[in-house]
């Protein structure tokens, strides 16, 4: 058996090796040799919701992601909006972690409140540092299109290019930019790290709902023409085959309905509580007694919960923050919390981010992923980890994780741990077979023809023999 150990440790290394996804190459992005990293292009279509790929024809996406990374599913952060999943996807924190909680928030401590259309103080965004602040620690040139926080100055820096964000500017116009900053110019370096941000499907998600086939399928092909728009510029700048590529979103869009209000007016008198955030995560400051507020509240709604701030599940990871109000209520998927009134919109999102319809896609494509990979789930968290790995950088504390995302990694790869079991399994069973079979065929040793005799212990005279005293 002991001769059969060297081939069981040479078989092991084989069946591991045998279901190693990547091909082992170093560290794409790797600084070792003090060259620039492969530059890396983010992009998001907001409110792109992860079944839509397969609800409506997506040409260029599918030939995006045929030549690389299909993620059908990604488990966004708690709640499920726009500014705290777009932080989060350039952080790889949680929105209780990086501060940005939602998309209007209210500091106690200095009594500031925040919007989506004045939220350019630094004091919101300074609880953590994206990726293209990160990329200029190491030296990297960024820019950013459009990426909320990209016009703030972040721990008293901004990437090197960026644009304030201003909806008039055209897909086409803010990705010309782009290109301009990945293509090296007269006397300047090219950006190792860049991100655009486009409003559709969001936009349209919220007009119509998402079970408008008419209308998504309207705005869901301009986003298609855009990705097309994108391959071809990259090709003619040539720096297709010389960019990551990832292309993802915040969050998806449920379908609202006028028979699906909850007015909390009908539950409490206006003057006992005051509104930082509505539907469908409700943020509530008390202005009485917070029991007697959240008793009437706990009870208001059959399709709504409500939760005192200590008791938020911890599963929401929405807890741990200064800026989180006293008391949130949450509707179920669907249902649309407002303080008196109709409905303010046909989709909205925002619910519980383990709702499939909250979830976003991710695609991705470049020489850094493995081409026809799929992935049935990932958590945004996990975003900001791989980007660093791939441009080289040391990532910022954060959440997320490479277990998953390094299996389409080119530079990594994984094991199929089922498949390895198997094969090992499989090697144990040869060996105890041989084992056996071996000893099945030893010749057979002939016997002694001594008799046996029985041992005499021969008498010494010697009785001072220490060991015997």
């Amino acid at each position: 058996m002991l001769v059969l150990l060297p081939f069981f440790f040479t078989c092991f290394s084989l069946a591991a090796s045998a279901v190693q996804t990547g091909n082992g190459r170093g560290a794409i992005g790797s600084k070792a040799d003090s060259a620039a990293p492969i530059p890396l292009l983010l992009v998001s279509f907001d409110g792109f919701r992860a079944d839509y790929l397969q609800r409506f024809p997506l040409p260029n996406l599918k030939l995006l992601y045929s030549q690389g990374v299909l993620v059908e599913h990604m488990t966004n952060v708690f709640t499920t909006k726009t500014f705290p999943n777009h932080y989060s996807l350039v952080t790889g924190l949680y929105a209780e972690s990086h501060g940005v909680i939602a998309s209007s928030m209210y500091d106690p401590a200095t009594q500031k409140r925040f919007t989506a259309s004045n939220g350019t103080d630094s004091f919101w965004w300074d609880e953590a540092s994206p990726i293209w602040i990160t990329a200029l620690d190491s030296g990297y040139k960024t820019g950013v299109a459009m990426w909320p926080g990209s016009d703030v100055v972040i721990r008293n820096r901004t990437a090197t290019h960026f644009l304030p964000y201003d909806r008039s500017v055209t897909f086409s116009q803010r990705l010309a930019n782009i290109t301009h900053w990945l293509s090296r110019g007269e006397g300047e370096d090219p950006v190792s790290f860049a991100a655009l941000y486009w409003e559709e499907p969001d936009k349209t998600g919220h007009m119509y709902g998402p079970d408008n086939t008419s209308h998504i399928g309207q705005a869901l092909k301009e986003v298609d023409d855009n990705v097309g728009l994108l391959m071809s510029e990259l090709k003619l700048a040539g720096l297709w085959d010389r960019v990551n590529i990832i292309v993802t979103s915040d969050h998806g869009m449920a379908q609202c309905s006028q028979d699906r209000l909850i007015k909390l007016d009908e539950c409490l008198h206006p003057d006992n509580y005051t509104v930082v955030e509505l539907t469908p995560v409700a943020a509530i400051i008390p202005n009485g007694d917070p029991k007697s507020v959240f008793s009437l509240l706990s009870g208001c709604h059959a399709h709504m919960t409500a939760y005192l701030k200590k008791d938020i599940p911890e599963t929401l990871h929405y807890k741990n923050n200064d800026r989180i109000t006293e008391i949130i209520l949450i509707a179920d998927e669907g249902w649309t919390i407002v303080q008196r009134g109709g409905l303010p919109r046909l989709g909205d999102h925002g619910y519980d981010n383990s709702l499939p319809s909250m979830h976003p896609f991710l695609a991705a494509a470049g020489p850094g992923f493995v081409p026809g990979y799929r992935l049935a789930s990932l958590q945004s968290v996990d975003v900001y980890p791989t980007m660093c790995h791939l441009l080289g950088l040391p990532p910022q504390p954060n959440n997320g994780s490479l277990s998953q995302a390094r299996c389409f990694l080119v530079s990594m790869g994984c094991v199929n741990v089922a498949l390895v079991v198997g094969l090992v399994v499989g090697i144990l069973l040869v060996l105890t077979t041989l084992t056996g079979l071996f000893r099945l065929w030893r010749p057979v040793r002939p016997s002694s023809s001594r008799p046996f005799q029985r041992l005499s212990i021969q008498d010494d005279d010697d009785d001072d023999d220490p060991l015997l005293d």
